[in-house]
């Protein structure tokens, strides 16, 4: 053997083959669409509700009408009692609406306002005999000097009663109370 025949046997150094833009593997792609999958999955899930719950807040009307409570109670001494009367009286139709349904209060008034309020209350606070500052309060003169302390009482009553699980029926159909 000749030494010019060894190098006629030697070949050129053969390139690599190009590297891709995004070099991975199936597994690789089949973990990113199932992560890809399970986000909107979620997100399918947190934006859907039925139809009755629609229009209820996310957070819970029971935590908001709790606040909106305290903050009316912090105001017994620094606001006119009638105008913090009147807006007790206004809360607690409300509340008794999203805890029971339009049709079982929306149309109570006076004397049968404070027996359904009665009936209605797990704690058993008496709403017929104390509730009627909130018959005759928001109807006083202005200036008219309310009962504190007894308001006070109301609010209370009216906070407990909030914070209470669910009192009422519910109707299948709509979800409301009945």
């Amino acid at each position: 053997m000749t030494p010019d025949s060894l190098t006629n046997r030697l070949h050129d150094i053969q390139e690599l083959d190009p590297v891709g833009i995004w070099p991975l593997a199936t597994g690789w792609w089949l973990l990113l669409a199932g992560i890809a999958l399970l986000v909107l999955l979620f997100i399918g899930l947190r934006r859907w509700r039925p139809d009755w719950q629609r229009y209820l807040p996310r957070y819970g009307w029971s935590k908001d009408a709790a606040r909106q409570l305290t903050v009316l109670r912090d105001q017994v001494g620094r606001r006119e009692v009638k105008v913090v009367a009147d807006r007790l009286s206004e809360l607690l139709r409300r509340i008794a609406i999203a805890r029971c349904g339009r049709d079982s209060c929306a149309g109570l008034h006076g004397e049968s306002w404070l027996a359904w309020l009665a009936d209605h209350d797990p704690d058993g606070f008496d709403w017929r005999n104390r509730g009627r500052l909130l018959l005759d309060l928001p109807y006083a003169p202005p200036g008219e000097p309310g009962d504190q302390p007894e308001l006070h009482k109301l609010i209370d009553a009216a906070l407990s009663w909030t914070t209470q699980p669910r009192a009422c029926p519910m109707s299948q159909e709509t979800g409301h109370g009945v």
